[in-house]
């Protein structure tokens, strides 16, 4: 196995449903979020989609015959069991389902689940009566009893033309679960505050000032501390995502409504993550009514600072993890070491918002992590999902709770 020690390594088991071409997708999110993949498929499932797809999506050979002449010598089923650090099969069918659950091992996937001691995550797809049969739940609940997880299945109309539960849930969904499996709990009881999303400051009812931030950064990073075991809570600004379930979230509009939901909620907790884009400007006044063109209200707009609520964190930080966010066009670097120290920050995550594939409104971030100790750590450009790994990485650090 010549897989990088640092990459988390995750088995890929496909079992032959027609969900098995969304396991392609899987393949490839995880990859591009820097897992190791190695895909394992049943003999059946090769009717679906082929095992040459799956090498060229995650770069590694795939495994599909329990004795391969070509492969057994270097990659048995127990060394696949061995190596994997977690194993997700998705489509789980229900005849997989019921293999994994009797303990049979008569191909090669059903005998590396048996043979690994790695946490197993299944995703089951098939028809919406099948998966309403009696034998089926038994067979999930044994699995659940044992320790693994399910992940869906989703509800809709499937395959065969019918509507109801069966559906495997979405790639994104899996691979965020397979996060919470290989996630490290150095964060477990850590109360943790992020803000996301930007904010709108009224000019009349239907006008606002504001940015183009989703809030997908700071949403991630929520998520990724819940995972690794923290008590968070969400201040998150208006946003069309939805947030992490596994986080308390408080809605707001304005800065205003953030600073106060932010400095209470930060007064009993040891991190708080300041990812919200918040508006450094607001209207001296609204008004009750839309401006119409004609008016006179409308050839003017004055304005005044919102309250700096990262400042006033770092004011009387209590002992606090403090982070930030900073959202530049220009001297990324200068700019980000400027609000490290004049914010003063435990940790500041810099980020060009004028590329096209990092910053706002894209799934995909390159970021600098800056350090008062002068250290930059540059990141190459990688999820969102994985760049609030690495953060909260860098947080159980500071905290002295990093495994």
């Amino acid at each position: 196995m010549t897989d990088s020690q640092d990459s988390p390594r995750v088995i890929l088991g496909v079992s032959a449903g027609i969900a098995a071409y969304k396991a392609c997708e899987l393949a490839s999110l995880l990859t591009k979020q820097g897992f190791s993949v190695r895909v394992v498929m049943t003999p059946a499932a090769r009717e679906f989609v082929g095992p040459l797809t799956f090498a060229a999506l995650t770069g590694n050979p795939v495994s599909c015959e329990m004795f391969d002449p070509h492969q057994e010598a270097a990659i048995s089923h127990i060394d696949l069991a061995r190596w994997a650090q977690a194993v997700a099969v998705a489509p789980a069918t229900a005849d997989l389902l019921a293999r994994a659950s009797l303990g049979l091992a008569n191909d090669l996937l059903s005998t590396v689940l048996l043979a690994t001691s790695a946490p197993l995550l299944f995703a089951p797809a098939m028809n919406p009566h099948m998966y309403a049969h009696p034998t089926v739940a038994e067979h999930l609940q044994r699995l659940k009893a044992r320790g693994a997880r399910l992940v869906g299945p989703a509800s809709g109309r499937t395959a065969c033309g019918e509507e109801g539960p069966g559906r495997m849930a979405e790639p994104v969904e899996i691979a965020r679960a397979l996060y919470g499996l290989l996630a490290p709990q150095d964060l477990r009881g850590v109360k943790v505050v992020v803000t996301a999303g930007p904010t709108r400051e009224h000019l009349d009812p239907v006008r606002y000032i504001s940015n183009p931030s989703t809030g997908r950064m700071g949403i991630e990073v929520a998520r990724a501390a819940a995972q690794r075991g923290a008590q968070v809570t969400l201040v998150l600004g208006p946003t069309h995502l939805a947030p992490p379930p596994e986080a308390r979230t408080i809605a707001v509009i304005s800065a205003q409504e953030m600073l106060e939901a932010v400095m209470a909620e930060a007064a009993d907790a040891q991190v708080v993550v300041k990812a919200a884009a918040v508006s450094d400007f607001r209207p001296v006044d609204c008004a009750p009514c839309k401006v119409k063109k004609g008016d006179a209200a409308a050839s003017q707009c004055r304005l005044e600072h919102t309250t700096d609520i990262l400042a006033a964190l770092g004011r009387d930080k209590r002992g606090r993890v403090l982070v930030g966010f900073a959202a530049e066009t220009d001297d990324l670097l200068a700019h980000a070491r400027a609000k490290l120290k004049a914010k003063n920050l435990d940790l500041l995550v810099a980020n060009d918002v004028s590329a096209k594939d990092a910053g706002f409104a894209v799934e995909t971030n390159r970021v600098a992590l800056l350090s008062p100790s002068g250290e930059v750590e540059e990141l190459p450009l990688m999820s969102k999902e994985a760049v609030a790994q690495r953060l909260c990485e860098r947080v159980a650090r500071l905290l002295g709770r990093a495994t």
